[in-house]
């Protein structure tokens, strides 16, 4: 066995733990943990790799084991905490749980602008130039943002959050005496980057539409950056801790923080830390989309406790604006596990079903792809020379097409759907076997923050003025886009198709969405399907068989933990 591990003669180790389970299981035991204890410091190790706080133990297991002195109630430290409800924690989970409720409840205890002062603020103003009716919701958001220290703003996408975002901004920084200290961020940098671009694109539209009386307000956004959570708090790889807290909190009257639904529980005990209670803060995310990838489902326990309790920090979002109708049935179709719903949608325009029966039928559709992204690399002219007005808006149509797919490995992952994508379009655009061809997609994979470049980023091989093949990605500020060698680029691969994990926060004309071949696949679940349908704003098509998509629709995922429990007997003790 790796790592030398010797299990004590007739113990029962389960097969699906990793290593790591192993070395916990005989940690627990060296340090005094009895074997059913030992077992269960195992399983909720591989439990929190599966995005779990805690472990969810029956009558059965409770009474096994765990009179032990290692074992806690969560007052005093000690390894390992049993709750009331018979969940299993580390300490350390339990201690961000305990302390990320305690933080919210008293941001939601807090007033924030006094009510005769924010009555004053003329907040229709903001609003004159749209459909009362339909941005009723977004009006509450800026209403709250003024009366609260915590405004929790979840939606679907196209429901309008970041144009909220910034009215809640211009309607905040109209009622203070001086310029507010904003601060952006997202979970990654590529959320980061696109928030920063749909605050700018919205600011300039808005500066359009109000009197000359917002312009202080608006020019105090002008040039607002966005940063990934990582770099706002300042964290530290090398110690494993966080720079900003609350000896060191941030400078910020107020924090924003977009794609909140990719916060796990650290991240947001860490965030909450290093505000100042001065501060307002601001999450921002759909609540049904797929959680973090690390420990915690954090927005949804947010959205469901506050929900519960009545909070008026809490805003839900509900009018689509940019999806068709078709396309908005299905993503509440999806939403609702609804799968007469969702093929009720598919015959209102905007959604296609493909069942996939055999691999013969998964190549055709594959082969069929490649040759519309050829046409469509053909219309863009790829082969030209590019500026970089021209390579933004080349990149920009050919971002608009989006095969996503639920895996990365087996023949229907990234991996190999690319290299059959790839090498369909290197036989159009490449000369002499090149690896490098006009039109070719790649997705950066690791964080280049001199360069700019950040997990996730989109570029696309065009030449440049002077014939020479470059990579192009968005432009930062007022570029409209930039060129690297493609030699110097960080780690990356290609991206004509992307697993429906890198797409959040994306959004694209068209998308095709491959999900697993079989409905007893583990990948599949509500989430994941949800977070695919809703990337698309024109058109989507579900290439799965109808026992997939049912399979998918059924499995609502639901991560095991005490955050919402917590949240709810804290915000009680206020309503």
């Amino acid at each position: 066995m790796r790592f030398g591990f010797q299990p004590p003669a007739g113990a029962r180790l389960d097969p699906e733990w990793r290593d790591f389970d192993r070395l916990l299981y005989r940690w627990a035991l060296a340090i005094g943990a009895a074997p059913a204890l030992a077992r269960c410091t195992a399983r909720l190790g591989l439990a929190e790799s599966q995005g779990h706080t805690a472990l969810q133990l029956d009558q059965a297991e409770l009474a096994d084991g765990f009179d032990s002195p290692l074992v806690g109630d969560g007052q005093t430290t000690t390894p390992f905490v049993l709750d009331g409800e018979g969940r299993f924690y580390f300490w350390r989970g339990h201690a961000d749980e305990c302390a990320v409720a305690t933080a919210l409840a008293a941001r939601c205890a807090q007033a924030s602008m006094s009510s005769a002062d924010a009555d004053a603020l003329d907040v229709e103003a903001l609003f004159a130039a749209t459909d009362r009716t339909r941005t009723r919701a977004q009006q509450q958001a800026v209403q709250a943002a003024l009366h609260e220290r915590l405004v929790v703003l979840t939606g679907a996408p196209g429901t309008g959050k970041t144009t909220t975002v910034l009215r809640i901004l211009l309607a905040l920084q109209r009622g203070a005496p001086a310029p507010l200290v904003v601060r952006l961020a997202a979970p990654t940098g590529k959320a980061a980057q696109r928030l920063q671009q749909a605050i700018e694109r919205g600011r300039r539209e808005l500066a359009a539409q109000l009197d000359a009386s917002w312009n202080d307000a608006l020019a105090t956004l002008a040039g607002a950056s966005a940063q990934t959570l990582h770099r706002l708090l300042e964290f530290d790889p090398r110690h494993g801790r966080w720079r900003r807290d609350r000896e060191q909190p941030l400078a910020a009257d107020v924090v924003v923080v977009d794609e909140a639904s990719m916060l796990d529980l650290a991240q947001m005990r860490a965030l909450l830390a290093a505000l100042p209670d001065s501060a307002r803060l601001v999450l921002v995310g759909d609540a049904d989309q797929l959680a973090s990838v690390a420990a915690g489902a954090v927005l949804t326990d947010v959205v469901q406790a506050l929900a519960e309790a009545g909070s008026s920090s809490l805003v839900r979002l509900d009018t689509v604006f940019r999806a068709t109708p078709g396309l908005s049935a299905g993503n509440a179709a999806i939403r609702s596990g609804d799968l007469g719903a969702l093929h009720a949608a598919c015959g209102d325009g905007g959604i296609e079903q493909v069942a996939l029966h055999h691999p013969r039928e998964l190549r055709r559709l594959l082969l069929d792809w490649a040759e519309q992204l050829a046409a469509l690399l053909d219309a863009r002219d790829v082969r030209a020379r590019h500026d970089a007005e021209r390579a933004a808006a080349t990149l920009r149509a050919l971002q608009q097409k989006q095969l996503l797919c639920a895996l990365r490995e087996s023949a229907q992952g990234v991996l190999a759907v690319n290299a059959l994508l790839q090498a369909q379009l290197a036989r159009r655009f490449a000369t002499d076997g090149d690896a490098w061809f006009p039109g070719r997609s790649v997705m950066i994979t690791r964080n280049d923050e001199a360069h700019g470049l950040f997990n996730g980023d989109v570029g696309v091989a065009l030449p440049d003025q002077d014939g020479r093949l470059m990579v192009w990605f968005e432009g930062r500020g007022d570029e409209p886009a930039r060129a690297f060698v493609p030699a110097l680029l960080p780690a990356h691969e290609p991206a004509f198709a992307i697993t429906i994990h890198k797409s959040q926060g994306s959004e694209y004309e068209q998308v095709a969405v491959l999900l697993a071949a079989t409905p007893s696949s583990p990948i599949l679940s509500r989430q994941l399907l949800y977070t695919a349908a809703s990337r698309a704003r024109q058109a989507l098509s579900l290439w799965a068989s109808d026992e997939v998509l049912a399979a998918a629709l059924a499995r609502p995922l639901a991560r095991s933990g005490g955050l919402q429990s917590k949240l709810r007997a804290v915000l009680g003790k206020r309503w």
